[in-house]
């Protein structure tokens, strides 16, 4: 892995990001975040030693297309990535391999290969974590103030409902590490809606 572009993509994303500041989870932390958990993913999965640096890549972008849209942010994600990675001379087939991994970060869409697999999870995360409660309180609290709307409680749980209901994580160390997480969470989502 080339230490020097990723340190370079690093300061290029932290740039892009800083100026949304009312984005209580989808900042520049989130994207360390992801690209640790990706990191962890694919070395867990037994993924080849080129791989490593397009997936790095591309978490570290996934999430820059919220400075143009909060919707569909990921395909400007992807146009993001691709105009910076071609300034600085990359693969023209690792760029293309690098948007596909972005676009997999898409809620709807459903990963193909193993480094697509590995960003879903690594997005999703908190899912299966002990903290999602309080990741979706910030969720919830950055859509207020990005769509100006005010957003109640029981609507949001149900919504979050909804997700975790039907999200399948990919990899089989996310699996094992988050699955059960997972179910805890949508049972105690399920028990606070009925009270």
């Amino acid at each position: 892995m080339n230490k020097t572009t990723v340190s370079d993509i690093k300061k290029y994303v932290n740039y892009l990001l800083i100026p949304l500041e009312d984005m209580y989870y989808h900042h520049y932390e989130h994207a360390l975040w992801v690209m640790e958990r990706a990191i962890y993913l694919w070395t867990m999965e037994w993924c080849s030693e080129d791989e490593i640096e397009m997936l790095v890549i591309a978490a570290l972008f996934h999430d820059t297309g919220f400075v143009i849209e909060y919707d569909n942010n990921e395909v400007y994600g992807a146009k993001i990535a691709r105009n910076y990675l071609r300034t600085i001379l990359y693969p023209k087939e690792k760029i293309r391999i690098i948007e596909n991994i972005i676009l997999a970060t898409i809620p709807q869409k459903t990963p193909e290969t193993l480094l697509e697999k590995i960003i879903k999870d690594a997005d999703m995360d908190n899912l299966g974590r002990e903290d999602f409660f309080d990741i979706s309180e910030k969720l919830k609290r950055e859509r207020e103030i990005i769509k100006n709307i005010k957003i109640k409680d029981p609507d949001w749980h149900h919504a979050s409902l909804g997700i975790l209901k039907n999200h399948q994580f990919y990899t089989p160390t996310q699996i094992r590490e988050r699955h059960e997480k997972l179910k805890e969470n949508t049972e105690k989502l399920k028990n606070e809606l009925q009270k």
